[in-house]
């Protein structure tokens, strides 16, 4: 007889075993670079029956969803911005849900147990963190309005159907996380086996899979199908919505179907992304021989596109800008590619990225309740204003509404690109790991747990309020060229705070340190955190230089050094780039894929 999946794993697990080298893929055709390499093939299955990047994408967010539960799902949110190669068009369209309408401020801090003026947040794992899904009404309505109008939702969603239909093996990272997250899949509602591996020897008979076992989740494939065939109703209305709103009330949460009604009614919004020209650090010398026909006098440079709030994108264009300034104005110098993760450059970006977030914090919101001053924020003149904060010789000590970049979150960030010459940056998440793990009786899902993310400090302009976005997130991001607007990549890091920090080291890393899209990814990175008045800790990934942290100690940062599978919280990215054989005139994908996850880049 053979021998049985433990024989596979022997050891116990580790974060990273070896230094490994993956190599830059590429394609004519298109890319899917994502963390879960069966989700990908859902993604390639669509592409080669005829969708767009944008098909596939939806395709790869079920599919991560089957394979990948503990960072995503149809339970959560997703944001997404898609290049369109005919128009050079970047649009964005906001896929997050909002809170009840009987979620009132006073509603909510009585039902935590919250007195007068007591300073309280929503617990991340409390009925009460659940705010609407926005992921069923985003994948329906990101196949209406950008895909190719080739195939059926029902063939998007077929491939991971069959997924939980048949079962799965599961990936070894995802593996560690699910065990980890088992006790509360079990506690948080009385349907916790339906997200567990049936097996009549564990408590319960289920238990939470091991790496490389089979998964089945025949319940998710049905909410799938209901999904595929009825639409945006199939989730929003009848036995889905349900039970999900059955299971919040008999947990004390104050959701109704109405809520649910009220988001099949208004459904994802279209809005208009945000932008910063970036010209700063010679990035025009390391692009300007690589422009088709030759630069002459064209304005080269890379435009940054992010997902404006309710979305946290505004860290990033804010803190580019701000290391855009500090330049102009001779605070830093202009970065060679030996400087890459030393510590003066990593001062700066760690510098811009607290300036960033201090305001963030306080101003990043729902635009529709309240006003967010998002053109005032990464206006040059305000940029310049907050780059005077910036000392090259220590570590800040600034009072501000804090940057609590190191709370737990998972989610899921993928690319897709495609053969017309479209792409697409997508991001799907539950908040943190599985959310609240609650799962509405026979759906196969768990709700998300976004709304723990508002404030309950009335008269902050994230206080919580009836029918309103959180501070989000999740954040895709896009990169054009300035000369002419054609596409030079799409990207994202996973990870919570983490992102917008992410998304500036990997973008410096490709300009500053003349780094692949995959070496960009592969490199250390580093993450601050905690909330509170001048808080230096800068946690540094396991794998940067010994003299780049002795160097932000001498700064007066305070240094951890993460290592092992801490180091999950330095976010996992994913990298599609754009460019054009000069000889055959024909253009070529080029993707990297982080190997802090389980997936990769495949080609069509």
């Amino acid at each position: 007889m053979p021998l049985t999946i433990p024989s596979v794993f022997p050891g116990q697990q580790v974060f990273s075993k070896f230094p490994s080298r993956r190599s830059v893929v590429h394609s004519t055709k298109g890319i899917v670079s994502c963390s879960q390499s069966l989700a990908a093939k859902c993604g390639i299955e669509v592409l080669e029956a005829g969708g767009n990047c944008a098909d596939a994408a939806v395709a790869v967010a079920a599919g991560l969803n089957m394979t990948e539960p503990c960072s995503t799902g149809i339970g959560g949110d997703m944001f997404c911005l898609f290049y369109d190669a005919k128009t050079k068009k970047v649009s964005a369209m906001n896929g997050s849900g909002r809170s009840g309408n009987k979620c009132t401020l006073e509603t909510i801090r009585n039902s935590l147990g919250l007195k007068e003026g007591e300073f309280g947040k929503i617990p991340m794992a409390s009925v009460h963190a659940v705010s609407v899904p926005g992921a069923p009404a985003g994948w329906v309505d990101t196949v209406e309005r950008f895909g190719s109008g080739k195939v059926t939702l029902q063939q998007v969603l077929a491939p991971a159907i069959q997924l939980g239909e048949k079962g799965f093996p599961v990936a070894e990272g995802v593996a560690y996380w699910w065990n980890k997250s088992s006790p509360q899949i079990r506690t948080a509602s009385p349907n916790g086996s339906e997200m567990l591996k049936k097996d009549p020897s564990a408590q319960d008979g289920a238990r939470a899979p091991r790496a490389g076992e089979i998964m089945k989740n025949p319940t998710l494939a049905q909410t799938f199908r209901a999904l595929a065939s009825e639409g945006k109703k199939g989730f929003y209305t009848g036995r889905i919505a349900t039970e999900l709103v059955k299971v919040v009330q008999d947990l004390g949460g104050h959701l109704e179907l109405d809520d649910l009604a009220h988001h099949l009614e208004t459904g994802s919004e279209p809005v208009s992304p945000i932008s910063l020209k970036f010209r700063g650090q010679n990035v025009r010398d390391l692009l300007k021989d690589s422009v088709l026909g030759g630069a002459g006098d064209q304005d080269v440079g890379l435009e940054l596109w992010e997902h404006p709030p309710n979305g946290q994108g505004i860290v990033a264009l804010m803190a580019l800008g701000i290391i855009q300034e500090l330049e102009a104005l001779g605070r830093i110098p202009t970065f060679e590619p030996a400087d890459f993760n030393t510590a003066p450059y990593l001062h700066a970006i760690v510098e811009s990225l607290r300036i960033a977030f201090a305001d963030a914090r306080w101003f990043v919101t729902d635009p529709n309740v309240s006003k967010v001053p998002t053109d005032a924020l990464i206006s040059q003149p305000y940029l310049a204003s907050r780059a005077a904060l910036f000392d090259a010789g220590k570590a800040s000590q600034l009072v501000s509404h804090g940057s609590p970049a190191l709370q737990s979150s998972d989610t899921v960030y993928f690319a897709v690109s495609d053969s017309e010459g479209n792409a697409i940056s997508f991001i799907n998440s539950n908040y943190g790991g599985f959310g609240t793990c609650i799962i509405p009786r026979g759906c196969g899902f768990t709700l998300q747990n976004r709304a723990a993310n508002f404030s309950l400090e009335a008269g902050h302009p994230n206080v919580l309020a009836p029918r309103k976005r959180p501070y989000h997130t999740i954040i895709p991001a896009a990169v054009t060229n300035l000369h002419d607007g054609s596409l030079h990549s799409v990207y994202g890091v996973m990870g919570g705070f983490m992102q917008p920090q992410g998304h500036v080291q990997v973008l410096l890393g490709q300009v500053v340190g003349r780094l692949t899209p995959q070496q960009a990814l592969d490199a250390p990175r580093v993450c601050i955190g905690a909330e509170g008045k001048g808080d230096r800790t800068v946690y540094v990934e396991e794998g940067m230089p010994e003299e780049t942290v002795l160097g932000l100690r001498k700064l007066g940062h305070e240094v951890e050094v993460v290592t092992g599978m801490g180091r999950a919280q330095f976010g996992r990215g994913q990298i599609i780039r754009w460019s054009v054989d000069p000889i055959e005139n024909i253009g070529v994908w080029s993707a990297g894929s982080d190997p802090r996850g389980d997936g990769g880049a495949y080609p069509l």
